[in-house]
């Protein structure tokens, strides 16, 4: 008779855990589900990415003076324009020069973050919005604390561009964005979408988990009590 009692209390407390962990389960799950749709290359958007040109072994390139300064590393990029060296200095600052002369580079300007991505791409749109942001209002799809242009183009592809070096930091289609969304879903993160261990997502599993275990509890008493 007391067993039969705990497996009444084990069967309702069952019941309303199966109602708090439904709605996080099928978030998992769809979620899960549209993650797994089209490959990660495709997400990525690595099929419209064009050829990365080569520097040329004939090409004579100049050490940029740094006067000084303390500097980490230094970067020598083929840019659309020509090949650049990208100096980062010990407070993580970039400064750019010119690889044939050392001469340094004040930025990128609209048109030339413009002609970097579709540079970028294997058929760029012709039609494209420009529009920078600073290292503080990045968008959520950047995922860089670094000033860009944004060349958000008519198919809803966005390449950024970095507004110091012209470096092309990512590239986003609107299937990259709603995978985004799902990931934050999945997460349950859906505001960041970069967390994925905090108190909520670890709790819902461990219930989940929970639930789990008593609904084989009880079905392995049910089989039980069948035979």
């Amino acid at each position: 008779m007391a067993r039969r009692s705990l497996m009444q209390h084990l069967a309702r407390w069952h019941i309303w855990l199966g109602w708090v962990v439904a709605i996080p389960l099928v978030l998992w799950t769809l979620s899960g589900l549209v993650m797994a749709l089209r490959p990660i290359e495709q997400v990525r958007g690595e099929d419209l990415r064009g050829e990365r040109h080569a520097l040329s072994e004939e090409q004579r390139f100049k050490v940029p003076e740094v006067n000084g300064w303390p500097v980490i590393k230094m970067t020598l990029i083929q840019r659309v324009d020509g090949p650049v060296w990208i100096i980062e200095r010990a407070d993580h600052s970039l400064l750019t020069s010119k690889a044939q002369t050392g001469e340094q580079i004040q930025g990128v300007d609209a048109p030339l973050a413009r002609r970097i991505a579709d540079d970028a791409l294997k058929s760029p749109a012709r039609k494209a919005l420009v529009r920078r942001f600073d290292a503080d209002r990045s968008p959520i799809d950047l995922r860089r604390a670094r000033p860009a242009w944004q060349v958000h183009y008519e198919d809803g592809t966005n390449v950024y561009v970095d507004a110091d070096t012209g470096e092309v930091l990512a590239l986003r289609t609107r299937w990259w964005r709603f995978y985004d969304f799902m990931w934050g879903l999945h997460i349950m993160d859906p505001v960041e979408r970069e967390n994925s261990s905090h108190p909520l997502l670890i709790g819902m599993a461990a219930l989940g988990l929970l639930s789990t275990a008593m609904g084989s509890a009880l079905l392995l008493r049910r089989r039980t009590a069948v035979r």
